[in-house]
């Protein structure tokens, strides 16, 4: 069963997609997952796969369209801003908590690629979530440092200068519109062809993840550590899931820096053998192999025992 809710981040609502058991007995108390999807993507694609599979286990899922993204409310459009990320999931939990069915003593988070590094970020400081999966985790401000410049941040700055007197606002896209249209340009990085396999594509494509980015978002995502402090405040419950085909977006070198850094006495880390980064996102074979480790580390870590 499925529901669609709303919640408040500050003075906006975020949308979101409340996945229930199908035997769902309210005068029970259940155990819950905040599902927290990628950077470009919506509740309807590889996070809402992971709520199901999740609901179907019996646990309460949660999966939302990021603030000032997809069906969620907040202005400006299209940012990526990585603090409201993670305030987002907090937010989350505070809607999960006023639900009756819901114990709120058993609460866990789950988060794919960048939404991998954004659960593991909010649970360092976020007591109430009890346990972290992170599905071939991401910290996106490691991928933007390595990949961006001084010249982009001076280039930001000229654009918020020339938006604060009048300019349109710029948004740019995630990733090319086409395979094709990436290698006219060079571009032939395994891991971004099969981001736009995904993306762009009837594999994964929802018309809510329209590919669009706020250009000055990427002053907040360069500053941003997904993993700071991990090794004195991530004591939950931590489970690491990655694919050994390594590609260069870094789900399998963050993953394993996650794993390591993590002060959790409980983590472990399982690697799905032939599998990509998107092969995570929704490939059976990957997926269920991963919905075959993460649900019984779930039901073991938020047990009401």
């Amino acid at each position: 069963m499925q529901e669609s809710v709303k919640f408040l981040n500050r003075d906006w609502e975020v949308a979101a997609n409340l996945h229930l058991p199908d035997n769902l007995d309210k005068t029970k108390k259940y155990a819950a997952i905040v599902c927290v999807h990628p950077g470009s993507s919506v509740k309807e694609q590889t996070a809402g796969l992971y709520a199901a599979e999740l609901s179907a286990a019996g646990f309460i899922a949660i999966a939302f369209d990021a603030s000032f993204q997809g069906e969620s409310g907040g202005i400006p459009r299209y940012l990526e801003d990585p603090a409201t990320r993670v305030e987002d999931i907090r937010c989350a939990v505070d809607y999960l908590t006023t639900l009756d069915f819901v114990d709120k003593e058993r609460i866990g988070v789950l988060g794919v690629c960048a939404g991998g590094g954004y659960a593991a970020n909010a649970a360092l400081t976020e007591r109430r979530i009890k346990a972290v999966v992170a599905v071939s985790p991401a910290n996106i401000g490691r991928a933007y440092r390595e990949n961006s410049t001084i010249e982009t941040l001076e280039a930001v700055s000229r654009q918020r200068t020339a938006e604060a007197n009048g300019a349109v606002p710029l948004s740019i896209n995630w990733t090319p519109a086409s395979a094709e249209a990436a290698k006219q340009a060079g571009m032939t990085d395994p891991d971004l062809l099969e981001a736009i396999d995904y993306y762009r594509t009837p594999r994964g494509e929802h018309p809510n993840a329209n590919n669009q980015l706020r250009f000055t978002s990427i002053t907040a995502i360069m500053s941003f550590d997904a993993f700071h402090l991990a090794e004195y405040l991530l004591t939950q419950p931590l489970l690491v899931i990655v694919g050994d085909r390594v590609g260069s977006f870094g789900g399998y070198r963050d993953g394993f820096e996650l794993y390591n850094k993590a002060a959790s006495k409980e983590k472990r880390i399982h690697t799905v053998k032939g599998a990509g980064h998107y092969d995570l996102y929704d490939q059976p074979a990957a997926t269920t192999e991963a919905v075959g480790q993460l649900v019984p580390f779930l039901q073991k870590a938020l047990s009401a025992e």
